[in-house]
């Protein structure tokens, strides 16, 4: 029980208790100024209605304010909830995204490497046929100067023994 409900019980046991000790006083009737006309009534059980009608009206003003401010909680719980909703597909959203980007991304690298290798490759062919064609032009030069070189012994009578390639 909270603090401030266990002291309004206590402040009512007490009126409670003097009312029913003092009984007898408060319902002798006396003469009570209304500011219009004068009333013969027990003051002490007029002062208990309008402390009753008091207690009620603040009880009625309390049970008001609960009941707003929960209203007011469950309005703002729905609004948190939405917005965590929103958040969660946004953060969905942003990772799908992110999904897509790193996929292009994957498949940029791929189309790359796979247009290095083919340049490569063609490359590497470029070469193989230019040191290919080095070799046979070498052979074919070397070849050629052996020959001459062959011509002018014999000529010159003076290889006996023909070179074989």
């Amino acid at each position: 029980m909270k603090i401030r409900t266990f002291v309004f019980f206590v402040i009512l046991a007490i009126v409670a208790a003097l009312a029913a000790f003092n009984w007898q006083t408060f319902t002798t009737p006396t003469e009570l100024w209304l500011g219009v006309t004068t009333v013969y009534a027990p003051l002490g059980v007029v002062m208990l209605g309008l402390m009753g009608l008091l207690t009620v009206f603040f009880l009625t003003f309390i049970i008001y304010l609960q009941s707003s401010v929960l209203l007011e909680a469950r309005r703002h719980a729905k609004e948190l909830q939405v917005n965590r909703e929103l958040a969660d597909q946004a953060e969905a959203s942003r990772f799908t995204e992110l999904r897509h980007f790193i996929e292009t991304e994957m498949q940029n690298v791929v189309r790359q490497d796979s247009e290095t290798r083919t340049a490569m490759l063609a490359r590497l062919d470029r070469l193989e046929a230019s040191v290919g064609a080095n070799i046979d032009q070498t052979g074919n030069s070397l070849a050629a100067q052996i020959g001459e070189v062959e011509d002018r012994l014999e000529r010159d009578g003076k290889v006996a023994v023909k070179i074989v390639e």
